[in-house]
């Protein structure tokens, strides 16, 4: 992760980034259009030709940007209802989370900004950084396509996807576990009851039970998963469920 103390009042070369990404402009304008700061174009004004922020192309790259986690949520979470992949797809693509992707390429550091929003600390305001990798999805996209651009994210969003789907399968059985508490001398216990398909493409049915008695199942690519969903179902079943 690059050092978020970096108040750089020139940016890094873009070349740097080029390399961090793992592409390479054929047209260097669209990246230096995406890493452009409305101050920038502001402090710039009256100086020969008016350079364009970044604004148009976070527009797009946000649309590329759904469309790949979608996609993505769509093929590798069959588990999921609809409901669960939309609160998967809006956690993915929040301000935190791209801001966090953001701050490990350092890409505030290779922003033009004008002077103020420098020392201002603007390299590393999350909303800017956010912003700005999404132009740099629209960038990719504009100049490789729609391929490079799903390429780039990829991995970005397989790591999301892990982290949150613990943390929802954490939170899920954990709240069944607790809800069951409130009366004594009760057993929950999860069991499998089915495990499919081919070694690299594995599915998994798990039933959780209440002082033996099924009170919830669900299906995932992975045991954890399948629990998680079976901890949901049950939670539904009691009413149980914290407001959304």
């Amino acid at each position: 992760m690059k050092n978020t103390e970096n108040i750089l009042s020139e940016p890094r070369p873009l070349s740097e980034l080029e390399k961090e990404v793992g592409y390479t402009f054929k047209d260097k304008k669209y990246i230096y259009t995406a890493l452009t700061h409305s101050s920038y174009v502001n402090e710039t004004k009256g100086q020969g030709s008016k350079p364009r922020d970044n604004e148009r192309m976070e527009f797009l790259g946000d649309s590329v940007l759904s469309i790949v986690v979608t996609d993505y949520l769509f093929r590798n979470c069959k588990g999921m209802d609809e409901g669960a992949l939309t609160r998967m797809r809006a956690a993915i693509v929040c301000e935190d989370s791209l801001a966090s992707r953001a701050a490990k390429l350092g890409l505030g550091e290779f922003m033009l900004m004008g002077h103020g929003e420098v020392i201002s600390g603007g390299r590393n305001r999350k909303s800017t950084i956010a912003d700005a990798f999404e132009a740099l999805i629209a960038a990719i996209y504009i100049d490789g396509g729609f391929d490079e651009a799903a390429k780039f994210l990829l991995p970005f969003v397989a790591e999301s996807v892990g982290s949150l789907s613990k943390k929802s399968c954490e939170d899920y059985k954990s709240l069944l576990q607790r809800f069951v508490q409130q009366s004594r001398d009760e057993i929950l216990e999860y069991e499998m009851v089915e495990e499919s398909g081919p070694p690299h493409n594995r599915s998994y049915s798990f039933v959780v039970k209440l002082n033996n008695n099924i009170v919830g199942e669900g299906k995932g690519k992975s045991k954890r998963q399948a629990e998680q969903n079976a901890a949901f179902d049950a939670l539904k079943l009691f009413d149980a469920l914290p407001n959304e």
